[in-house]
C-alpha cells in the first residue's frame, strides 16, 4: 500500500487501511524476531518480508521495538474508551474487571499475542519499553475511571483501583505463560478480581 493510495482514500478508510497495515506489518516483525531473535533482526528484514521500503517501515513504526508494542497499545486504547463507556452507577471495580475480561477473551484466541509476552519475557531491551508503556496506561485508565460521570474518585483511590487491577493482570499473564498459553485468562481474572475485592473491602474497613 503506498503512501499516494492512502492519501487518496476518504479519511476513515485510510486511517482503517493504515492501522490494518500497521498490524500487518508487526505481526511480520513478531515472526521474524521469533525466529531469528530480536537483536540480530533488521528493520530492513522486515520491511522486505512485507513487501514494503525501509523508508516506508518508519512511516509506521518510529523504531523496532514499537512494531512489537503495536498490538498492546492498540488494546490499551481500547481499554481506556471502553472504561469512559461503562454505566456511570457501576463500580469502578466492576467495570476495570468487566472491560478487562473481554479483551482476556481476544488475548486467549490470539497466538501472535502470546509470541509477543515470551519476545518481551526473555528481550531484556525490551523491558524497559514495556515499563515506559506501562506506566502511562496506569495514567490513563486512572484519568478515564475518575472522568466517568459521578464516579467521585480522588486520585488516590482511582490510582489504587489501577494499580490492584495491573497486579491482577500481571498474576494472569505470567500464569498464562508458564501454561504455554492454555490456562484459560478470563478464568484467571476473574479469580484475581475476586481476591483482590476481598482484600480492597479488608484495608476499607
Amino acid at each position: 500500500m503506498t503512501q499516494s493510495r492512502l492519501r487518496c482514500m476518504p479519511e476513515g478508510l485510510r486511517e482503517r487501511t493504515r492501522r490494518a497495515v500497521r498490524a500487518e506489518l508487526a505481526e511480520v516483525a513478531i515472526d521474524l524476531f521469533a525466529r531469528q531473535g530480536f537483536e540480530e533482526t533488521t528493520v530492513d528484514e522486515i520491511a522486505r518480508a512485507a513487501g514494503l521500503t525501509k523508508r516506508s517501515f518508519f512511516r509506521y513504526f518510529p523504531t523496532k521495538e514499537d512494531a512489537v508494542f503495536d498490538s498492546i497499545d492498540v488494546t490499551g486504547e481500547n481499554v481506556v474508551a471502553a472504561i469512559g463507556a461503562r454505566p456511570a452507577e457501576e463500580d469502578p471495580w466492576t467495570s476495570l474487571q468487566h472491560v478487562l475480561r473481554h479483551w482476556q477473551e481476544e488475548i486467549h484466541a490470539s497466538e501472535r499475542t502470546l509470541a509477543t509476552h515470551r519476545l518481551i519475557e526473555t528481550t531484556p531491551a525490551l523491558g524497559g519499553r514495556l515499563h515506559q508503556r506501562r506506566t502511562e496506561w496506569r495514567r490513563r485508565v486512572s484519568d478515564a475511571l475518575r472522568d466517568r460521570p459521578g464516579a467521585g474518585l480522588d486520585a488516590f483511590t482511582a490510582d489504587l483501583l489501577t494499580n490492584a487491577a495491573t497486579a491482577v493482570l500481571d498474576a494472569v499473564s505470567a500464569e498464562w505463560l508458564r501454561s504455554g498459553g492454555t490456562a484459560d485468562r478470563v478464568t484467571l481474572l476473574d479469580r484475581g478480581f475476586s481476591l483482590a475485592r476481598v482484600r480492597l473491602v479488608e484495608l476499607g474497613d
